[in-house]
């Protein structure tokens, strides 16, 4: 498998937990990819749920850190 696999699957499992989140994954290298999840506050734990087994199976089994960061999509990361 490799990192862009990962992310895919872990992107299928937040629109499974969530149908209205926004994911946007950045590939960081071969071994890493950060993803960034807007969703509405109430589903911020559900997403957490559903991603955090999976990561750390990528982390334990295939050597790929999958970072999952779940905002409220009604108030967002400040950019700076």
């Amino acid at each position: 498998m490799a990192i862009d696999d990962a992310m895919k699957d872990m992107q299928a499992k937040i629109t499974a937990a969530c149908a209205a989140a926004e994911v946007k994954a950045v590939k960081i290298s071969d071994e890493e990819a950060r993803l960034t999840v807007l969703a509405p506050a109430g589903d911020i734990q559900k997403i957490k749920d559903a991603t955090f087994q999976p990561a750390m199976d990528f982390l334990n089994k295939d050597g790929f850190d999958i970072q999952v960061f779940v905002y409220d999509k009604d108030a967002p990361p400040l950019k700076g």
